[in-house]
């Protein structure tokens, strides 16, 4: 069947440059593909050319996605267009699916049992829990203990050797590398390994077992990858691996959208994909069509000032549209209520999209309080766990119940009561021995220096002042007068939530319901059953990725926030700042093209350097537009001088002819002003 016939068959329907994607079956491929750009059709369309024009068996051809999810609506787009008899004989695996038949085959192999894949609940967080006090010599929260579990997954990843671990544990602060260490160990000795463990091994056993390599490089003489910017540096060496010789692999993605770097993604993969397979052809699809003219202008203006990247520029199939909206408010709360109207207004699919967790926090408290529907597909329970919302919540907690020695033995020390740990240990059983308040048995020991017992007494007062105020000066009261401020400082810890804080503080009467407000969110966030028909949806842009909405607004997007930091002097950056600020850059870009017909950025009296740099993109390109616009025999109308027509046109001025006059205009001042309409 020539690829004609197969495009009348099949009714499908591609541009010169899908359909030149889409030809292509030989060889080394590297498909970048805008977003918005038809990359899946292409994909699908290009399996059906391979097995209907090409002659090739489906069994030989492995096609690789990022999730188990992802695999399967790839299988099931492929089944609905050339059906579930040929979709039945092709694989469609993530890159664990593929790993976990590796090592299978090798323990057949050798005629020895692989280790078992340890679930992350019941195995991991035990081992890793314990292995973290052991070392770190203190508690480890449940937030950061996931961090310690993306650091080793970043680790496995990214085939960090022993000085690599060390150079992160310098910036992290936490002995990450002993952790490690004991953290693989144990592993190994109980038989287990963990999904990271699966490409480990994997690769391991494909570079030493030239039997498997074989093996597996027959079996898929063929190799398609999707979203390939979201590849590891240990995914892309098992891919090489298993391309082989033959070398016959497809990858597509476009690293201007690899937004995975805390997970290892390796973009840079992407850019030496040329060096790495000689005679490799590179192809673009440029051509997004899924958002106006405007988004995509502004959009593709932004990314160009990335340098890791390949040159191309994304254009819009469609016309210019409403594009980007600007709305002024007094400060950042000012977000939420403007949001609350927009939710209740809303009649076509909108969303919210943000980079941390935690800033829809105050949307949701102010969603719920009036009933207003909405969908939150991804929770993050995180902002709970973190030590500065737990300390909060435990001084409240102290201060309503004075005789409570657990929760003391947690605040002592964070606040202006200035005990040694052997004195509060010696206090707590002096309070459990009488029932009696902890400060009061502080006050009244006899063993404590008269300033200690002064800073106590300071405290107990404090605290029976809080319970009788509003939430929010409750909160104020622990920071500024209580200590807990000058210990976060002294302690470098990022004060970034207590925002998050206040705003729900601002909402309840006293403190001891705002501590009741935070557990009831939290149930919230964790058993919230969306209804899949709400048109309101609140997404991380990460998980928003792949994804698209008739109307986006852009929350927290300022500096400090998002951007994190923004460089003073780019050119002074180091290389490992340099990428992780064009991460955040190409953040932003994805946030912004999954609006399709309206995108709304908020704007009050706080730095915004991804916004200022879109809006005079967007400036740009409507001036650009203005001028092309602008030709000789053009009848205009000038606000002021009533109507005319262009008889002469420059680069910068124009001639305008007002009937027996003439004068001449700066095309910048005509449309900065807005005194020209036509």
């Amino acid at each position: 069947m020539t690829f004609e016939e197969f495009e009348v068959k099949y009714h499908i329907r591609l541009n010169q440059q899908q359909k030149e994607a889409a030809r292509q079956v030989e060889g080394p491929v590297l498909l970048l593909a805008v977003p918005g750009s038809g990359k899946t059709t292409v994909l699908v369309t290009r399996l059906g050319h391979m097995v209907y024009c090409a002659g090739i068996a489906p069994e030989r051809i492995l096609t690789l996605t990022y999730t188990v999810a992802a695999a399967g609506d790839m299988a099931a787009r492929f089944c609905s267009c050339f059906g579930s008899g040929l979709g039945g004989r092709m694989e469609f695996r993530t890159i664990n699916g593929v790993c976990a038949r590796v090592i299978q085959y090798y323990g057949r192999l050798i005629g020895k049992p692989p280790f078992s894949l340890a679930s992350e609940r019941d195995s991991l967080v035990p081992i890793l829990s314990a292995l973290c006090h052991k070392i770190q010599g203190s508690y480890v929260s449940e937030g950061d203990l996931k961090g310690i579990r993306t650091m080793i997954t970043y680790i496995k990843n990214m085939m960090l050797p022993e000085e690599g671990i060390k150079k992160l544990e310098e910036k992290g602060g936490i002995k990450i590398s002993q952790i490690y260490k004991e953290y693989c160990s144990a592993l190994r000795q109980q038989g287990l390994m963990d999904y990271d463990d699966q490409m480990v091994y994997a690769c391991a056993i494909l570079r030493k077992s030239p039997e498997t390599l074989q093996y597996f490089q027959d079996r898929y003489s063929y190799i398609c990858v999707d979203e390939a910017q979201d590849t590891s540096k240990i995914q892309y060496e098992i891919i090489r691996l298993l391309a082989g010789k033959r070398d016959n692999l497809f990858m597509v993605g476009d690293e201007d959208q690899s937004i995975y770097g805390f997970r290892a993604a390796y973009p840079q993969a992407m850019l030496a994909f040329g060096q790495d397979h000689p005679g490799a052809k590179i192809l673009l699809m440029e051509e997004n069509f899924r958002s106006c003219g405007r988004i995509v202008t502004a959009a593709d203006r932004f990314i160009q000032k990335n340098t890791l990247r390949h040159p191309k520029h994304m254009r819009a199939a469609r016309d210019e549209g409403a594009g980007i909206k600007t709305i002024g408010l007094k400060g950042r709360s000012g977000q939420y209520q403007y949001l609350e109207k927009a939710a209740q207004n809303c009649q076509v699919q909108t969303a919210v999209l943000y980079r941390e967790n935690e800033s829809v926090l105050p949307l949701v408290d102010l969603l719920e309080r009036q009933g207003i529907p909405y969908r939150i597909p991804n929770r993050e329970l995180a902002f709970f766990n973190h030590r500065i919302v737990q300390d909060i919540r435990n001084i409240i907690s102290f201060a309503e119940n004075p005789g409570d020695t657990d929760l003391f033995l947690q605040i002592y020390y964070k606040i202006s009561t200035y005990i040694s740990r052997q004195d509060a240990l010696c206090i707590c059983g002096i309070a459990r021995e009488k029932n009696m308040a902890v400060l009061e048995a502080a006050i009244g020991s006899g063993q404590l220096p008269y300033q200690t017992v002064n800073a106590c007494k300071g405290i107990a007062a404090q605290l029976k002042r809080l319970l009788l105020e509003r939430a929010d000066l409750a909160v104020n009261r622990i920071l500024q007068n209580m200590g807990y401020g000058d210990y976060l400082e002294r302690m470098e810890i990022s004060s970034s939530k207590l925002f998050v804080l206040r705003a729900i503080a601002r909402k309840e009467p006293s403190p001891v319901l705002f501590v009741k407000r935070l557990e009831e969110l939290q149930k919230i966030m964790k058993e919230k059953k969306d209804k899949e028909e709400c048109l309101f949806t609140l997404s991380t842009i990460h998980a928003s990725k792949g994804l698209e909405y008739d109307s986006v607004y852009l929350l927290d997007i300022v500096d400090g926030i998002f951007p994190e930091r923004v460089p003073g002097n780019p050119g002074a950056m180091k290389q490992e700042e340099a990428d992780a600020y064009e991460e955040e850059r190409r953040l932003f870009y994805v946030a912004v093209t999954r609006a399709k017909n309206k995108l709304f950025l908020f704007q009050w009296n706080q730095k915004t350097t991804f916004c200022q740099e879109l809006w005079e993109e967007e400036e740009k390109a409507a001036f650009g537009r203005f001028c092309s616009a602008i030709g000789q025999g053009l009848v205009v109308e000038h606000t002021k001088l009533g109507e005319g027509v262009v008889v002469e046109v420059g680069e910068e001025k124009i001639v305008i002819q007002f009937g027996d006059r003439r004068r001449q205009f700066c095309l910048k001042s005509l449309f900065e002003h807005g005194l020209l309409k036509f």
